[in-house]
């Protein structure tokens, strides 16, 4: 039943793409500057009332809706499954930006390429060449597809509709309160952040792992080996790497942006072995990421047929 929610979640998405920003991110982030107007005192402590209420509180309850309904209408609970998995995952919460993108730079619209990584980075690149913006783009669509696809379909497996509903949470409170400095937020942010990285810890890790077996697999370990700890964040280190090296392609290195116009240099080492990035290379990032997805499923697929065997 689980490989079936996923399939029909993953066909769902795709006839109809779900307005992550209404339906999803909107309401997550009213709650979440609800409990951070109630909680945050600038603690650490109150940061994690404020998580466990936000994240961990829905979770137990879909988890407890799930187990019932289980028990009394095993048709409810996969309905409940497939819906949790159209609201927390799918390539079309970001797949629309690195298309855009990838027909842009195809066309020779640099100008246009770099507007539309803008709008997806939340972050302007007035500057970058072509092939910056197709680093960058395939930088994100590494990560976006852990984000958006991977990590909820792996806790989805594990641990059910809970799981997948706790990634999603999880990954905005991190990025509404775990990634903020503010002076003024103080350490509130800290356990949402913590937290997070813990739950992504596996994921990203099995993420990594199936870049590196549908890519090329010497690289990919070996830039994963050699590579993932020298990046900023480590957890998108190990993703980048992999990828570079499942690709065969060279990710990081400084690149021409916004902040570099006042003489500073982001640190961004370079991943990957291999030439520079260009849109034939987009194209092949999105082969690996589908790739990884059949891998998944196929794996999915195999367990069920030896139970079902086994049974």
């Amino acid at each position: 039943m689980t490989l079936l929610s996923i399939v029909i979640a993953l066909i769902l998405e795709q006839l109809h793409a779900l307005s992550v920003q209404r339906v999803v991110r909107g309401p997550l982030a009213r709650m979440a500057a609800l409990l951070e107007d109630k909680f945050n005192d600038g603690g650490r402590a109150h940061g994690a009332i404020a998580w466990w209420l936000g994240a961990a509180l829905p979770a137990a309850l879909v988890s407890l809706l799930y187990g019932l309904l289980m028990s009394v209408q095993p048709l409810l609970a996969f309905l409940l499954g497939i819906g949790v998995l159209y609201l927390t995952m799918g390539f079309r919460q970001f797949s629309h930006f690195f298309t855009n993108i990838h027909l842009a730079l195809r066309l020779g619209e640099v100008e246009q390429a770099r507007q539309v990584l803008a709008q997806w980075r939340g972050r302007a690149g007035d500057r970058l060449t072509a092939s910056e913006i197709a680093r960058l783009a395939i930088e994100q669509a590494l990560v976006s597809s852990h984000r958006h696809v991977f990590g909820p379909l792996l806790w989805f497996v594990v641990l059910g509709p809970a799981g997948a509903l706790l990634y999603g949470i999880a990954h905005t409170l991190d990025e509404l309160w775990g990634q903020r400095g503010e002076m003024e937020f103080g350490e509130f942010g800290q356990f949402a952040h913590q937290a997070f990285a813990l739950i992504d810890w596996l994921p990203l890790r099995v993420t990594a792992a199936s870049f590196a077996v549908v890519g090329d697999f010497e690289d990919a370990v070996h830039c994963w080996r050699t590579q993932a700890d020298r990046w900023p964040d480590g957890g998108s280190g190990i993703l980048l790497a992999s990828g570079a090296g499942a690709l065969g392609v060279r990710l990081g290195m400084p690149v021409h942006d916004v902040i570099q116009e006042m003489g500073e240099v982001g640190d961004r080492p370079e991943l990957g072995l291999g030439e520079d990035a260009d849109p034939d290379f987009m194209q092949s990032t999105i082969g690996l990421v589908w790739r990884t997805l059949v891998l998944g499923l196929a794996v999915l697929a195999l367990v069920w047929v030896s139970g079902w065997v086994g049974g």
